[in-house]
């Protein structure tokens, strides 16, 4: 979680946003990107995946990659 934690600060600060203004263009809750920011663990993947996707980028669950690998053999 430290990865996205640091990748979507990064990123955010980047665009040259606070969090209430990177939260308002995401559409998520404030408090949704300071926990994905402190790396928090508890956090919906449709809420992670939500601010992700501004940047281009999605996280898929295991079983989802394992399902593309098997159709790729």
């Amino acid at each position: 979680m430290n990865h996205i934690a640091e990748f979507v600060k990064a990123r955010r600060k980047q665009l040259g946003l606070t969090q209430e203004e990177f939260a308002d263009k995401a559409g998520v809750a404030l408090t949704v990107i300071r926990k994905i920011e402190q790396g928090k663990e508890n956090l919906s993947l449709l809420k992670v995946n939500q601010i992700l996707s501004m940047f281009g980028h999605v996280l898929t669950p295991i079983h989802e990659i394992d399902a593309t690998r098997d159709s790729e053999v």
